[in-house]
């Protein structure tokens, strides 16, 4: 894996570095500016993030990255257990938090983990058909067979997900990341029952499925043409 670490203490940098290098190629930036700058162009399997920098916070570092589009998982290092810290770090777009002091085994372990992880994203808006579904995503409309479809943004963006991987299984970890943007889920079903929403509303009135279940994988839509019109966007800075 080909790794940014972002710390202002270079003596845990090189340790880290000499520890990871037999499986890692690790990058280092000693403060915050510097790792988004770097990020620019740049392409990492994952980034390692301490708090502790100079000139931004961490929270303010995971905001500017993902505010800069940048997707590479991010797993934060720190000192701090508190709770409500952690929140907020997996609010801003953070995907993993390590407290230390921890072991280099387990280190590894949710960084293996953080490369298994494959996660649709919300690069622009876009209009997609698929049959006689259409989703805007400028105007938030969905419409099935020339009907409106009212949705809760939440199944907005489960269906909007499922459409922009249309015949390819999409797993309830991705489904939540895309709709809820982290990984946590305090009630393990959530995903289940917004796709019973979803089926309430866009399939079973219309007398055809689009929303198929893979057990034990997740779920997709399967569609014999799909046809993406990507609506360009202002950037927000």
């Amino acid at each position: 894996m080909n790794i940014l670490l972002i710390d202002d203490d270079n003596t845990i940098a090189f340790a880290l570095k000499q520890a990871l290098a037999g499986t890692h190629v690790i990058d280092h930036a000693n403060a915050g500016l510097a790792a988004v700058k770097r990020l620019t162009g740049h392409d990492y399997d994952a980034i390692l993030l301490d708090l502790g920098l100079p000139d931004m916070t961490g929270l303010e570092v995971c905001q500017r990255l993902r505010a800069n589009g940048v997707t590479a998982p991010i797993l934060v290092i720190s000192g701090e257990a508190a709770v409500l810290r952690k929140i907020a770090l997996l609010d801003a777009g953070a995907n993993d938090y390590l407290t230390k002091p921890f072991s280099l085994g387990e280190m590894k372990a949710r960084l293996r983990v953080l490369g298994r992880q494959v996660v649709p994203t919300r690069p622009q808006p876009q209009h997609l058909v698929i049959g006689d579904l259409s989703l805007d995503g400028l105007s938030h409309e969905v419409q099935r067979a020339g009907q409106i479809v009212l949705l809760r943004r939440k199944e907005f963006l489960i269906l909007e997900c499922l459409m922009q991987n249309a015949g390819t299984v999409v797993s309830r970890q991705a489904l939540m990341h895309f709709a809820w943007q982290d990984d946590q889920d305090p009630w393990t079903n959530t995903i289940d029952v917004h796709i019973k929403y979803l089926r309430d509303k866009i399939d079973r009135p219309f007398g055809k499925q689009l929303i198929t279940t893979v057990h034990g994988v997740g779920y997709k839509i399967d569609a014999p043409t799909v046809s993406n019109r990507v609506t360009r966007a202002l950037a927000l800075h």
